[in-house]
């Protein structure tokens, strides 16, 4: 998607000093079967300019697969739209010298609602049939602090969503009411296999839901 570029300044300088690189745009159809929230981009989706292009990215397009939906008929966004990093100093194995690397972490709450305009106009141009948050961030962006995925995935919800009021800085409801899929992130797997079982059957579910909205 393009933004106005207006929209893409007033988050430059929202976000200006914060430990952020790149800008990765929502990408998909402006009338999907699905809107998908996720953290933040990582390195490859700064790199490549493709959300979700990573490991994490392989394990979501399968689960897509699985209920019959694709990049072409999806909206892939973020809570955050460039990548959180953080400065890390370690001793190369390899050389025995000292090296600076700078990893993904996850996105601070300044970042999220530094980021907020993004994802209020997405959410006002797109207009999705449902929307399903990829992990806590993408969660808690929209429905508040204090929500869990691991006690809410599965479970929809329909009503208001959080979103920016920008004279206050600071979020409140929406008027209007949507359908929110909460859904573990595609990443947990590679710490928890145990979730295996529980992320297919969340997805099955969310196919069955888009089979009823249809």
């Amino acid at each position: 998607m393009e933004y106005p570029e207006i929209l893409v300044t007033l988050v430059q300088k929202r976000s200006a000093g914060m430990r952020l690189e790149g800008f990765v745009t929502g990408q998909g159809p402006i009338k999907p079967k699905l809107m998908l929230v996720g953290e933040a981009p990582g390195r490859n989706e700064v790199e490549n300019f493709i959300p979700f292009s990573g490991a994490a990215g392989k394990e979501l397009l399968s689960a897509m697969a699985s209920i019959g939906l694709t990049r072409e008929n999806t909206y892939i966004t973020s809570a955050v739209r460039s990548r959180p990093f953080k400065e890390v100093h370690r001793i190369n194995r390899r050389t025995n010298q000292e090296e600076t690397v700078y990893p993904n972490r996850t996105p601070s709450k300044k970042e999220v609602l530094a980021h907020a305009p993004i994802l209020d106009y997405e959410l006002s141009i797109i207009d999705p049939p449902a929307i399903a948050t990829l992990g806590n961030i993408g969660l808690q962006r929209l429905l508040g602090p204090g929500h869990q995925i691991t006690e809410l995935h599965g479970q929809l919800y329909q009503g208001p969503v959080q979103e920016l009021n920008q004279k206050q800085n600071e979020y409140q409801f929406s008027h209007k009411e949507y359908l929110v899929y909460p859904l573990y992130h595609p990443a947990a797997i590679f710490y928890n296999r145990s979730l295996t079982e529980s992320i297919a059957e969340d997805w099955k579910n969310l196919g069955l839901l888009l089979e009823e909205k249809r």
